[in-house]
Order: C-alpha cells, then structure tokens, then sequence
C-alpha cells in the first residue's frame, strides 16, 4: 500500500502516543452527558460537561488555543489552556500530545466547563481531554483566503459518492438531506399507522419476480438447488396478505432491476407499497394528496417546495388527467382504440425509436413518456391506462379498455403508482397468459405468470386498492436534489480504478521515459543499467500496462510514452 507523506506522518505520530502510554484506540465507554446542539439550546455558564467529537479545526497561540469540536448534532467551539489541562509541573500532554501528536479529524472527548468569550461565543473550557481514535487520513477540509472565497471543497461525485463517510463529515448540508429522508419516512409511518395500517415484511428473493415489469437481477439458491430473483416488487406478496384477512398493509421495500443507470434510477431503491381492502383508486388519489400535504409540512413547513428553477405546490387538490387525454394534448393524436400496427406507425411519426416486440401497451407508454411526462410539473394525477399496459389492475368501471390506474406526476416524472387492484382470478389468468405472449415476442420485462398468486386469488380477495410510491425520489423532491446518487447513502457504482503496480525494473524505465518521453530502445536500455532479464521483464511490462509503445523508425527501434 502506498502512503502519502501524511500518513506516514499520522502513523509516526500513532506510534509516539502508544510510547507515551496512550492507547489512541480505548475500547471503555466515554460518558457523554451533551452534544454541541444540547449546550447551545440549553446553554448554563460554567455548567460542566463531557463531549466527544473531531477535532476540525484549530488556532494555537503558545499555551492557549482554540478550536472546533464536530458532533452528530454541529460544532462547538473548545478552549485548551495549557495549565488548566496540565495542573503540575509536567506539561507533556499540552506541549507534546495536543500541540504535536493531535491531528485535524482526530476524535477526541473532552471534559470541561462552558463558558462565553468576550467576542460571544458560547465555548467549553477544556480540564482534560481524551484520545478516542487516531485519525490516519487528513481529511479534505475546505479552505478560506482573506477575501473568504472558498476553495479545495470536496466536492467531486465520483470520490463523494464513494467515499460517504468523508462527504458527510465535511459537507453539513449532505447530512441534513439524510436526516430529512429519515423525516420523511417517519412521517409515512405516523400517516399509515394511525390509520391501523400494519406494516410488514415480505421476501426479497423470490421464485418468480413479480408485480412489475422489469428486468430482474438473478442468483442461485444452493441448498434448495433453484434459481431465485431478486424482487422488482412486493406487490404479489402484499395481497396475498389482503387475501389472508389483512385490510391495511404496507411495506418499505428494497427492489432490484437490471436495467439503466442515470439521475433518477439506480439498480437497488427503495418503494413504500400500500394496499387497503374495500377501497378504490378515487379513494387512493385522495389520501395521497392528503399524505403528501404531510410530507411537505413534516420534511419542509411548508406545502410549496422548491425544486430546481420550479416551485411545487403539494397542496390539495392536484388535477387529474386520463392518460390517453394527455397524449392527444401533447401529440395532436388521438391514440384511443388504435390498432398496434398504426400505433407503432404513429410512434416512428413521433420520432420515437420502436420495434416489434413492443405491444400496444409498451407503444403507449413510450409515447406518454417522451412527449407528455416532461410537461407535468405540479402534481398530476394520470388516469386511466389501456388495459395492455396494466395487466394488475381491475377494468375501469365505464370502458372496458381501460383500467382504474392512476400515475402520480412530479416534477416531469413518475412519484406513484396506483390501481384499484385487480381481484378477479380468471380476468388476472388472461392478463398474465398476454404478457406470456409479450415476453415470447422478445419483451424481456414482460410479466411472469405467477400460479401460487392466482390460487390465492381463488380463494377470494376483497375490492383493494394499491400504491408504490418511490421513496428515492420523494426525497429527492423534498431535498431540492436533481440526482437519485444525493439522496442514497451509498450509490452503486463501478469498481474503483486501483492504482497500477509497477516492478522495481519497470518502474526504472518509467521513470526515464517520463523525463525523455521518446528516445532510442539501446539507448534507454543503456541507460536503465538492468541485468538482461530484468530489462525483458521491465519493458515487456511497461507496453503491457500501456504506458509506452515501441515502434520502428527506419532501421531504429523507439519507444515512446503513452500520456
């Protein structure tokens, strides 16, 4: 492993704690009593207390110096006087381990009392301090010049994203937007719970991946010797427990896809679904707006959110489209009733990219999405989807060709989806023998026939009415962030790029190659001074790692550096 001059520094300093008989990794409990946040709502002059945090920053003056102190709950500033820590004549733990061996984003506790200085500020006087845990990277703490102009913040996304626990140190308003996703949950929960909805748990690996189209992620059960999915929904699963007797169910659920990767999807994200007895999708329109009113108050204090350039009104009532209304809006054609070929004519007329294993369903709903979804900023309720494309949802009422579905627009995008759920077996049979010739077709997000849910179905399921409502980015929302990676603690991504591993004789020619750039193969052979069998090594490495090409210039062979 190769380490900056820093941490070999940190570790230097590591071993002279231990020498001074300081353990800087103590396993006992340290007794907290405040936090920065308790002291300053609660503030008692001269109170004693006993924090713990890192030490983020600090100006020493001799024997006195003041610095910032970093909790879960903010910052506070600390005061270290030499003679108030070190009582008697030895001065060894001032002079060498705070003012030497201490580093920025060491965590430290500290025992002391509070008092104001004569600038105002709120400060704990320290009478003894204790080392926690040695930090062994510096951390990469943003820096002000005279004029207060900001710079080297740490704010690129790839190392952000992959390094959390740095970003959340140093970067305050990313550990706000997790504390308000937190808010945001908490206040689903209170919502659903005084309703006497229960919340529940169902299988994330799953026989069959059900209850949405998707492509799934698959693995390999080895003791039971079968093939299993990760869940694209729990849908299935929760009626199956309105079947059981159950009137009010809903889950916080983990669900895989396979699929793309951009700004507002990720392969694993979070779904609250819901599922209630003896109601309807009108009914389930109405208690969203009434959830989201709270959400926006408990997150925000406020319904009017500010999203990017928009403000968004989470106030009740939201319009209501039917979808096949929306696409003649924003098409000029009138899409309802419409045979799939002169479907998938009308979407190649759109500019939309098609093929033939896209049914009725599938056209409709890239149309939708490519030249309707973006127009739907404030909330919109999207009405009443053609059958093809919902094969979970009961027969609208009025026209069989539709369904009693309801998408939830924000934003430009999809928050919710709802149906009144479809609870007729033979009717469910037939919709997923369609999808059976979807997915034969080359539909590879088509359904899977699922003959345990259709048994249950059997067996009876009252009227219900179902919602999955994204959570990732519901919060996204809430948080004013445009991209899914803000708002997960630990976005996927690709495998981190490790730095390349050179042998001792393929680094001597790299090094020479770095200065010359191009030059003459006998003569950096010459000038590498290698034994003939670490020459052969070391350049057949070099090419092999791409850092340098050889080619023939007339009767001379060269070697050139790759930048």
């Amino acid at each position: 492993m190769q380490l900056s001059e820093q941490e070999l520094i940190r570790r230097e300093k590591l071993e002279k704690l231990r020498a001074l008989g300081i353990n800087p990794y103590p396993a006992a409990l340290y007794p907290l009593n405040a936090t920065s946040a308790s002291i300053k709502s609660n503030y008692e002059e001269g109170k004693q207390v006993i924090v713990a945090g890192r030490l983020m920053s600090r100006r020493i003056q001799g024997k006195a110096s003041f610095a910032e102190l970093q909790d879960s709950s903010g910052r506070i500033q600390v005061y270290f006087n030499r003679d108030e820590i070190c009582t008697g004549e030895d001065k060894t733990f001032y002079n060498e381990v705070y003012k030497k061996l201490l580093d920025i984003g060491d965590i430290i506790g500290i025992e002391g009392y509070l008092f104001t200085t004569q600038v105002g500020e709120k400060t704990i006087m320290v009478k003894k301090f204790t080392m926690l845990s040695k930090s062994l990277r510096p951390l990469p703490l943003p820096k002000k010049d005279a004029e207060g102009n900001v710079y080297d913040e740490f704010n690129d996304p790839e190392l952000r994203y992959r390094q959390r626990y740095v970003d959340l140190v140093v970067n305050p308003k990313v550990k706000e937007t997790f504390i308000k996703r937190t808010k945001i949950t908490n206040s689903i929960r209170e919502f659903y719970n005084s309703k006497g909805y229960l919340e529940v748990e169902t299988p994330i690996l799953q026989p069959i991946p059900g209850g949405a189209t998707a492509r799934p992620f698959l693995t390999h059960h080895n003791a039971l010797n079968m093939p299993l999915y990760l869940r694209i929904a729990n849908e299935l699963y929760l009626k199956r427990l309105i079947v059981g007797g159950f009137d009010g169910v809903y889950e916080f659920s983990k669900d895989f896809r396979n699929e793309g990767m951009d700004r507002t999807h990720n392969p694993e994200f979070t779904v609250m679904e819901l599922y209630v007895a003896y109601k309807d999708y009108n009914w389930m329109m109405d208690t969203t707006e009434k959830l989201l009113e709270k959400i926006a108050m408990d997150a925000n204090g406020t319904t009017l959110v500010t999203v990017g350039k928009h403000e968004i009104e989470f106030k009740a009532p939201y319009a209501r489209i039917p979808i096949l209304e929306a696409i003649k809006i924003h098409t000029g054609f009138d899409v309802a009733g419409m045979p799939e070929d002169e479907l998938r004519e009308t979407a190649k007329k759109l500019g939309i990219e098609v093929d033939d294993t896209m049914g009725i369903g599938k056209l409709i709903d890239e149309i939708f999405g490519e030249k309707c979804e973006h127009h739907y900023v404030q909330p919109t309720f999207i009405t009443d989807y053609p059958k093809e494309m919902s094969p979970l949802t009961k027969e609208h009422r009025n026209n069989p060709a539709l369904t009693e579905r309801f998408e939830l627009m924000v934003n430009g995008k999809e928050l919710a989806n709802a149906y009144s759920e479809l609870n007729d077996p033979i009717d469910q049979r037939e919709r997923f023998e369609e999808q059976l010739k979807l997915s034969e077709k080359g539909d590879d997000e088509a359904m899977f026939i699922d003959q345990d849910f259709l048994r249950a179905l059997e067996y009876g399921m009252p009227p219900t009415s179902g919602i999955g409502i994204g959570i990732d980015r519901l919060v996204m929302l809430m948080t004013n962030n445009a991209s899914i990676q803000e708002v997960l603690f630990f976005p996927q991504m690709r495998p981190e790029k490790q730095p390349l591993q050179l042998s001792d004789s393929e680094k001597v020619i790299f090094e020479i190659l770095k200065t010359e750039k191009k030059m003459e193969l006998d003569i950096l052979k010459t000038k590498a001074d290698l034994s003939n069998k670490a020459w052969d090594k070391g350049i057949k490495g070099i090419t092999k790692h791409q850092l340098a090409k050889i080619y023939k210039d007339g009767d001379v062979l060269f070697v050139e550096i790759l930048s």
